[in-house]
């Protein structure tokens, strides 16, 4: 049975974050925002410990939910990882002690699969039992897995409060996708062959339904993996956005040619095979696109 909750959302204004307060709404919970944009009903930078600790003051919550991001768009450099680096490491630790102060029983922190590691996994499927976090390959990826590391260190540790981690597949869907279609439309967004390398995707909408399930039925110190049941590969995600909307092709160029976007070279160079079944059983949630290209179908069909 649902008990409806005040829950306090770090990333509300996002574009998960607003997928997450109508998954939480719907489900009858009063959910209030916390960022630094006009949209949130608590106004504060996360990364400023003592302005994050002044706006929540005086105030409760049932459940505090991590899910504060700096991305807008695609990251194609390591460069744009940096200021959501930051907000999983230090924006973590502020809300963390937030969540403390507001006598908040539950935290529940967004991840990511890419914790794993980047890279070719090969056939292996991933499950929550894989180690999570290994040392990244170079200092940049050491950076953001370090990051992803740390948030889930720091949300586990809390010993006073429940942590919980959802470990997300690549977002796409309703404002998410939208943002590749001008560089589509552009020819701004080339590919290179996938050669059999696979990501697991998810509906942004399918994550934020994840994201109340665990309020209610998430076990303290769990984590969950959150992808659809069908890997796809980066190019031909693409390939099938361009399809579906009706765009220009992208264009495909070797891989090594991609080496400038270093971020989007290694994605494009990983192959990730992970499991949801835990999820499934646990928080009884099961994603209602089974595939990225059943929801890029879906998605135009909504347009």
């Amino acid at each position: 049975m649902t008990t409806h909750q005040n829950i306090l959302l770090a990333g509300a204004s996002g574009v998960l974050g607003r997928h997450i307060t109508r998954a939480l709404t719907e489900a009858g919970h009063r959910v209030t925002g916390l960022g630094r944009g006009p949209a949130n009903d608590v106004r504060a930078d996360v990364l400023d410990r003592e302005a994050t600790l002044r706006a929540v003051d005086g105030r409760h919550y049932d459940t505090v939910i991590l899910a504060a991001t700096a991305l807008g768009k695609p990251p194609l450099r390591h460069r744009d990882m940096r200021a959501t680096d930051a907000l999983r490491v230090d924006g973590t630790a502020h809300l963390v002690e937030a969540a403390r102060a507001t006598g908040a029983r539950r935290i529940i922190a967004e991840s990511m699969v890419f914790g794993y590691g980047y890279g070719d996994h090969g056939a292996h499927v991933l499950t929550e039992d894989d180690p999570f976090g290994p040392p990244g390959t170079t200092a940049a990826l050491e950076q953001h897995i370090a990051a992803m590391r740390i948030k889930e260190q720091l949300t586990f540790g809390a010993s006073d409060m429940e942590g919980i981690a959802l470990r997300f597949g690549l977002f796409y869907g309703a404002g998410g996708t939208d943002a590749l279609l001008p560089m589509l439309r552009r020819r701004q967004l080339p590919v290179a062959d996938d050669h059999g390398r696979v990501l697991p995707w998810v509906d942004l909408a399918d994550a934020a339904r994840a994201v109340a399930a665990a309020v209610d039925r998430g076990r303290p110190g769990e984590v969950y993996n959150v992808t659809d049941r069908t890997p796809f590969g980066f190019a031909a995600h693409v390939r099938a956005v361009a399809e579906e909307f009706g765009l220009p092709k992208p264009l495909t160029v070797p891989l090594w040619t991609m080496r400038p976007l270093s971020y989007a070279h290694v994605t494009m160079r990983t192959t990730l095979r992970v499991s949801s079944a835990k999820a499934e059983r646990e928080l009884g949630w099961t994603p209602r696109h089974a595939s990225s290209r059943d929801g890029l179908a879906a998605l135009r069909a909504a347009a």
